[in-house]
Formats: C-alpha cells, sequence, structure tokens
C-alpha cells in the first residue's frame, strides 16, 4: 500500500480538506458545543476525585510535580495526536494512524487493546456507580444498580451518537462547574477571605510546614507519577468523536490547544487547593478522600454528599464516554477488516449497533466477573489492562514520526496543527513514557501489573502479526495468479 493511499484512506475520500459527513457510515451528529464539552470533561475522570489522596499521602505537597511531569506528556501527546487528527479525522484515530504508518499489526494490536482496557473500565465505573447508588438506596443491591446503569448507558448510545454527546455535555458540564467552583471557593479560603469559612487561612504554608515541599524525597515524585498516571486517561476521546462532528478539524484544533489550560486548571489547580487548605500528612486526606477532607475544613456542611453526587457524575460521564469509545473502536477495526464484519454496520441514524452491543456484552460479563471472582478472573482483567493507557501513548508518539513524514511530503497543506519541536520532544515523550513503564517494572507495587498487560499486549501483537503476514501472503498469491 502507498503512502499516497495512506493518507487519502486516512482522510476526505475526495483527499480534500472538507469537513462535511463522515466517509465511513458515521453519522456527524455532534454539535460543537458537544465536542468542546467532551474535550474538557475527557481530562476529568473518577480517578481524580477519589484516587488523588494516596498520592498525596505518598509524595506530599511533591504530588504537584508528579501531576505536573505526567500533565506535561498528556500534552504532548494530545498535540501529536492532534495533529495527525486535524490533517485526518477518523472514528479509528490512532489505531487507523498506527495501522498506516507503521503496519497492520499496529493497527490492529493497538486497537484491540484500547477496546479491551474500556470494556474492562465499563465494569470498574459501573460498580464504582453502583456503590455510591446503593448508599443512597439500599433496598436495591449493588449488582442490581451496576446492571441498571450499565443498561440505562447502552440505550443512550444506541439511540444516537447525539444522544451521547447530549448526555456527555451535562455530565461534564457539572464536572467542569464543581472543581471551578471549589478552586474559587478554596482559593479564598486559603486566603482567609471565604465569609464563615472554618479554615484559618494559612495561605501557602501548608505547602512546606509539615517536613517541607518534598517531605518523603525524589522518589517519592516517581511514585506519585506512577498513582497518577491512569486519571490521565481519557484525553484521547475527543479525536474519535470529532469524526462525527460537523467540523472535526476545527474541534480537533480546538481541543488541542486548550489541553494546557484543561489540565492546569483541572489537575494541578485542584489537588493545589487542597494542599494549601490542609497539611499533607492530615489523616482525612487519605480517610475521607482530598476534596471531602478539604470541604470539610472550609466548613461546607454535607461535604461528604456533595462529592458523592459529583464522583458519580464522573462516574457515569466515564461509562457514557467508555462505551462510546469502545464501540467506535470496535467500528474501526471491523471496518478495516481486523474485527467482525458486523462491527462496521451501521443503522439508519449511523449508529454502529452491533460494535455498541458486543463492546457492551463484554462489559456485562466484566460486571459478573467483578462480583462472582473479584480476586482470580477480574483481578486478571483489571491488572492486565492497567498499563494499556501508556502503550496507546507511546504507540502514538511512534505513529506521529511516520505520519509527520507522509504528510509532508504529499498533503502539507493539512498540518494545520503541529507537533512542537520535531522531532525531538515526540522523542523525549516517547523516551519519557519507556521510562515510566521500566519504573513500573521495577515497583513492586505496579510490577504485576505492567508485567500482565505487556503478557496481554505480546500475545496480541502475535496475533497481529500473523495475521498481516497471512494476508500479504494471499495477497502475493493473488497477484500471482493473475500474471500466471
Amino acid at each position: 500500500m502507498s503512502s499516497t493511499t495512506t493518507l487519502q484512506k486516512a482522510g476526505d475520500p475526495s483527499g480534500t480538506p472538507g469537513d462535511a459527513q463522515p466517509s465511513d457510515g458515521l453519522k456527524a451528529g455532534l454539535k460543537n458545543r458537544h465536542l468542546s464539552m467532551i474535550a474538557i470533561g475527557g481530562v476529568i475522570g473518577a480517578g481524580l476525585f477519589v484516587g488523588s489522596g494516596g498520592g498525596i499521602a505518598k509524595a506530599g505537597p511533591a504530588i504537584l510535580v508528579s501531576y505536573a511531569l505526567v500533565g506535561a506528556m498528556v500534552v504532548f501527546v494530545m498535540r501529536m495526536l492532534g495533529e495527525m487528527a486535524a490533517a485526518s479525522p477518523n472514528s479509528g484515530s490512532f489505531s487507523a494512524y498506527a495501522d498506516r504508518a507503521l503496519g497492520r499489526w499496529a493497527g490492529f494490536s493497538i486497537g484491540w487493546l484500547y477496546w479491551f482496557f474500556w470494556v474492562v473500565v465499563l465494569a470498574v465505573e459501573a460498580t464504582a456507580g453502583a456503590v455510591i447508588l446503593e448508599g443512597w438506596v439500599p433496598a436495591v443491591p449493588q449488582w442490581a444498580w451496576a446492571l441498571i446503569v450499565m443498561a440505562v448507558l447502552t440505550i443512550t448510545n444506541l439511540g444516537s451518537v447525539a444522544s451521547y454527546g447530549e448526555f456527555e455535555f451535562w455530565f461534564a458540564g457539572i464536572k467542569v462547574v464543581a472543581i471551578g467552583a471549589f478552586v474559587i471557593i478554596g482559593m479564598l479560603a486559603v486566603f482567609g477571605v471565604l465569609p464563615g469559612s472554618d479554615n484559618p487561612g494559612a495561605g501557602f504554608a501548608h505547602l512546606t510546614d509539615a517536613g517541607g515541599f518534598m517531605p518523603n524525597g525524589w522518589g517519592s515524585i516517581l511514585t506519585g507519577v506512577l498513582m497518577v498516571v491512569f486519571s490521565f486517561m481519557g484525553s484521547e476521546i475527543v479525536t474519535l468523536a470529532a469524526g462525527e462532528s460537523e467540523n472535526p478539524r476545527r474541534a480537533v484544533t480546538k481541543a488541542t490547544n486548550s489541553v494546557i489550560w484543561r489540565i492546569g486548571v483541572f489537575y494541578l489547580g485542584s489537588i493545589f487547593i487542597v494542599l494549601t487548605l490542609l497539611p499533607w500528612n492530615d489523616e482525612s486526606i487519605v480517610k475521607k478522600g482530598s476534596y471531602v477532607a478539604a470541604l470539610d475544613s472550609i466548613g461546607i456542611a454535607h461535604a461528604g454528599q456533595i462529592m458523592n453526587v459529583i464522583v458519580l457524575t464522573a462516574v457515569l460521564s466515564c461509562l457514557n464516554s467508555g462505551l462510546y469509545t469502545a464501540s467506535r473502536m470496535a467500528f474501526s477495526l471491523g471496518e478495516r477488516g481486523d474485527a467482525p464484519k458486523a462491527f462496521a454496520k451501521v443503522n439508519k441514524k449511523g449508529v454502529p449497533t452491533a460494535a455498541i452491543l458486543g463492546s457492551v456484552v463484554f462489559g456485562f460479563v466484566a460486571v459478573y466477573f467483578n462480583y462472582a471472582f473479584k480476586d482470580t478472573v477480574f483481578n486478571f482483567l483489571l491488572n492486565s489492562s492497567g498499563a494499556i493507557a501508556l502503550f496507546v501513548w507511546l504507540v502514538i508518539c511512534l505513529t506521529q514520526l511516520r505520519m509527520r513524514k507522509i504528510l509532508v511530503r504529499e498533503a502539507p497543506d493539512k498540518l494545520t496543527v503541529k507537533m512542537w519541536l520535531f522531532p525531538y520532544l515526540t522523542y523525549a515523550t516517547a523516551a519519557m513514557i519507556t521510562f515510566v513503564l521500566a519504573y513500573m517494572v521495577y515497583d513492586k507495587d505496579n510490577r504485576e501489573t505492567v508485567t500482565l498487560s505487556l503478557l496481554v499486549a505480546a500475545v496480541v501483537l502475535v496475533i497481529g502479526v500473523v495475521r498481516d503476514r497471512r494476508r500479504k501472503a494471499a495477497a502475493a498469491s493473488a497477484a500471482a495468479s493473475v500474471e500466471a
């Protein structure tokens, strides 16, 4: 396959920079406001609200450096992905680009690994939501709540892409407003000017008054990186969704350009507020959760229930986007012949019904495993998908190195978004991701996760390579028969 064919397949069928309907059967049902909120909300997962307390306990105020390092890595990866997606919007996103830049084996492997990651996430998030809902309505068992949540969002995704976009618009909107309010109210309390606040308003003193800014040494920063890196997964969803928008190039460009302030405000900003309202070693940060502890210190009544509502919203948002993302990746794989052909079919509304149902069935099975075999089967699924986020980011780096050359040679006018300091920053980002993966092997708490993830990746990679060789052999045989 020539690179010319590659580029045209990746973009519009005409090879022109039009932004009309997607050429793959999907409908452009997402509005600009949907894409804007998906882009903003995509970097705010439930992990930010739930898991940040553990990172603070390990690294102290230095966790801010951990968040900044991972945030920078995500910004660079998104810039690379934005370069490719703006030039060539595609529902398969990085999997489709890897297919064309690195080979069919690469697109197959990373596409299926990404799909696997999200269907496992469906079970995790459904269970997390069920725990909160059972606390409110204990008459309904937890497993029933998990099924109800999954069923409702499945119906939403089956309706139309606009239904997904509308739900995500409001889910993400609640998260954005909540964190924005938290940062503003928290900052007022930090300086002691919030009316009625119980917080003494110590300014920035808590950043150094409990053993210094780096109380557990330099190594704690790396430990913090491992603890926070997974909460950033999902920022790439907007590049998949852009293919079903009214103006994909504009949407991708806007999302890519805004990722810096989104990470700065939502991650660094909110964690900074927590660390300035309370000493990092305050027991309530781990016991109650960092955000609840911070709200309690201000004196806001019912902080726990307020955060439960916000966390539930984040969980539902992640479920909604996870099902959408998994189904679109399955659709793209089916379209390329790397998944059942049924996955590539859409109904009259442009919805890939089989791809959605295929993804959610695995999600339902994973939910069952979570309750029936939590310590065996589900634990394996969870650990074996844990490092896939890093694999995806690494493949994006390697793909962009090849795709840039193709774009420069054949369609330079489509390079509306460019990676900074290419290729040096791309190499540096790939090296950083590789280092994090290596450090996970060294770290005993993460060794099992990265080992099992590498094992699953190796199996999928071998299948992809074998399929690719058989496909090439069949093509060569067919060509020889024609010549004969």
